[in-house]
């Protein structure tokens, strides 16, 4: 088992029966179901957490090579201290994150595989929240699933909510961004772009003829340093996810 990786501005270019599968598939699930997942969103993550709370998850070695402002964080950092530390439950698009954490008194925040399972009509309260608490001249962050990666093409049938949006068997939801949608997401809500690009991924098995193509997105978002006020909790009007 091999893996290959390669960063880029451009998206992944499909295969002609990629393209036609997609181009297949595009009844969306009724509205009545959408507002059911909607509803049980964290009943649906509990569960997905529950059962996958020893098989699912890794020590995400790769993220102190990606981004250097997290080096210094290690556990094994003499400066690390667990008295500082607090941990809590957040929901990001209703809750305050001011009740937990100080204004702007966040040196980093991580959004890492966390906003492709929130709905995109509610994905700039996320934005929103952490950029109370993040520091003027801070970055947020980001790598979630991009466009035409192999999870999305795995969706049969039946599973598309909305443009780039879809729902696993288990209820469970995952969106995939593209570069575009993510910085006009984060640019709306105050932040100014610092690195916003594709990471492709090959995961080959030679053994078994397999060549896994993975598409994820990678960014940076900063604080402005003059820290202007971010946008109302009202999405503008001509928004569209």
């Amino acid at each position: 088992m091999a893996s290959l990786q390669r960063k880029g501005l451009q998206v992944r270019i499909l295969s002609s029966e990629e393209d036609e599968k997609l181009k297949r598939d595009q009844t969306l699930v009724s509205d009545f179901k959408q507002q059911k997942l909607e509803k049980e969103a964290q009943k649906n993550w509990d569960l997905f957490y529950k059962r996958n709370s020893t098989n699912f998850f890794k020590d995400r070695h790769w993220t102190t090579r990606e981004f250097e402002e997290l080096r210094s964080c290690r556990e094994q950092n003499p400066s690390y201290n667990t008295e500082r530390c607090k941990v809590f439950q957040c929901d990001l698009t209703k809750d305050d994150l001011l009740e937990h954490v100080p204004s702007e008194s966040v040196d980093v925040v991580m959004l890492i595989f966390v906003l492709s399972a929130v709905h995109p009509d509610r994905m700039h309260l996320v934005l929103q929240n952490a950029y109370q608490v993040l520091k003027p001249g801070k970055c947020v962050l980001f790598r979630d699933y991009g466009l035409y990666d192999h999870a999305m093409l795995r969706f049969k049938a039946g599973s598309k909510l909305g443009e780039n949006f879809y729902v696993r068997q288990d209820g469970t939801r995952s969106y995939f961004f593209t570069d575009e949608f993510l910085a006009r997401l984060f640019v709306d809500t105050g932040y100014e772009e610092v690195v916003n690009e594709y990471v492709f991924r090959e995961t080959v098995n030679k053994k078994e003829g397999l060549c896994v193509p993975r598409v994820f997105l990678q960014s940076k978002f900063r604080k402005p340093s003059k820290n202007p006020a971010p946008s109302s909790r009202d999405p503008d009007p001509g928004y569209q996810s």
